[in-house]
């Protein structure tokens, strides 16, 4: 069994990239695994101040939900995150989280051998016009948490109405990769 974080950054409920974060924890809660879903948009997470005095205290001082995601994803072995892109990065609630990671940075090699799925949605139908947001996510990933690993990126294109992801083979897609995480 595996502890499964989704991190759910669409500020839409149900809306087309929080619905495959669902299809994802379906899967994954079929197969056993024990999966948690936080919806970015119902915690408080603030800008970094770049004040570093996370660099003493290794938590941040702000007073919000962020060191409590961190520590939940400083946890896990598999990590969803998932975004909607309105134009050309991912949004500011998961670059916002991102960010806020700095907090721990020293703890960074716990990632080693953690599972990535990045979850990307957006009206476009061209996979390049998120490029951006993909080479983001995997540079955080990638540059940051040093042994970490992609499974794999599922992209909800062509899906800009709440609910039409519903419509698109990436829900299935979605359900599956929960299951083979």
């Amino acid at each position: 069994m595996k502890k499964v974080l989704i991190i759910s950054a669409s500020p839409r409920k149900n809306g087309n990239s929080d619905l495959l974060c669902d299809e994802f924890a379906k899967g994954a809660i079929e197969v056993g695994h024990e999966v948690e879903k936080i919806r970015l948009a119902e915690k408080k997470v603030g800008y970094c101040t770049g004040c570093y005095a996370c660099q003493k205290l290794n938590k941040c001082v702000q007073d919000d939900d962020a060191n409590a995601v961190v520590e939940k994803m400083l946890a896990a072995d598999v990590i969803v995150l998932a975004t909607p892109v309105y134009f050309y990065s991912m949004d500011a609630q998961l670059k916002a989280l991102i960010d806020r990671t700095v907090s721990r940075w020293s703890d960074f090699d716990r990632f080693k051998g953690t599972e990535f799925w990045h979850i990307i949605t957006a009206a476009d139908t061209n996979k390049k016009m998120m490029s951006a947001t993909l080479e983001g996510l995997r540079g955080f990933m990638r540059d940051c948490m040093e042994g970490s690993i992609e499974r794999g990126v599922l992209y909800g294109t062509g899906a800009y109405e709440k609910g039409e992801v519903r419509d698109l083979p990436v829900f299935k897609e979605a359900y599956e990769a929960g299951k083979s995480c």
